[in-house]
């Protein structure tokens, strides 16, 4: 793993992912903070089963205390925690909309500057809640930034030298501050730009990937390829947001996404997104790895296949 200071819980999961790369994907679910366990609900309803991981934000501070307790129980169900964080700007307040509020970055980038203390102090406040998982044993697919190679969020917004220097700054205290050993990271291009000068370098990401909303339920094989002619094979492959659920009967070598993650709302359940069929369909196929095939197998043992 990219930290020399992770702990069992996570590398353990970690070997176990690398274990499943090539030949397995995880089916994913983003919970929809307003109704947590609609999309659950849904997806068992359709299909008799629940996905193996669920993907939860930290975009409401209000929220921060279900948001614990929501991801502790999946854990303890024998599912796998994504975490990421719509992080309104540090300058104005929280919320998806602050999100896309420009922010000024390279002023938050030179030690001593009010922007950077904001910056800080909101990274801290995030990794309490982080740590709080750790000390309950809790490993963490952590997916901060996301998107960061489009404009619409504020971390996307000052190009590649800008992100690297933020995601550097988090990686950093995260690690060696906060102690945070308890986190895979995981980084997400936006896939209409999957741009290699963005990558930090293999000493600060576990998993790489990329995300697009599609029209149809192809396996999205030339974003794949784009995301793997920069990191090769130091690193698995996600697909860490979608809309459609690609046809698992299409994933082979030149797709071989580690996990889906099925936005929520309307992303899940809107007819032009994927039918109740579809949804059955997938989490049925020998392809996709759902819940109940994945609890109680170990995953948090410290493996051989410990690729980092």
């Amino acid at each position: 793993m990219s930290f020399a200071g992770a702990g069992a819980e996570a590398r353990g999961l970690y070997a176990w992912l690398w274990s499943l790369y090539g030949t397995r994907t995880l089916t994913g679910q983003q919970e929809n903070p307003g109704l947590p366990r609609g999309e659950l609900a849904y997806i068992e309803r359709v299909s008799g089963r629940l996905p193996a991981l669920l993907g939860l934000d930290y975009i409401d501070p209000a929220d921060w205390t279900g948001v614990r307790k929501r991801a502790l129980a999946w854990h303890r169900r024998g599912g796998v925690v994504t975490l990421c964080w719509h992080w309104g700007s540090p300058a104005i307040g929280t919320g998806y909309e602050n999100s896309k509020r420009d922010f000024d970055v390279a002023a938050a980038l030179r030690a001593g500057t009010p922007e950077r203390r904001l910056m800080i102090d909101q990274m801290d406040a995030v990794a309490q809640e982080l740590a709080w998982l750790r000390d309950r044993g809790v490993p963490v697919l952590w997916r901060p930034f996301h998107e960061f190679s489009g404009d619409w969020f504020w971390w996307g917004k000052h190009g590649p030298q800008g992100f690297r220097g933020l995601w550097s700054t988090m990686y950093d205290r995260f690690c060696r501050t906060h102690r945070l050993d308890n986190l895979i990271w995981v980084l997400g291009w936006a896939g209409q730009n999957v741009d290699a000068r963005y990558y930090p370098g293999r000493g600060m990401v576990d998993i790489a990937g990329a995300d697009i909303y599609a029209a149809d339920h192809g396996n999205l094989a030339p974003m794949f390829a784009a995301v793997k002619a920069i990191v090769g094979d130091t690193v698995p492959i996600c697909l860490h947001e979608n809309g459609p659920i690609p046809d698992p009967a299409l994933l082979a070598h030149d797709a071989d996404w580690l996990w889906f993650m099925t936005w929520h709302t309307r992303w899940l359940a809107g007819a032009d997104q994927n039918t109740a069929a579809q949804v059955r369909d997938a989490y049925r196929s020998e392809r996709y790895l759902t819940l109940d095939e994945i609890a109680g197998r170990g995953r948090n043992r410290t493996g051989t296949g410990d690729r980092g």
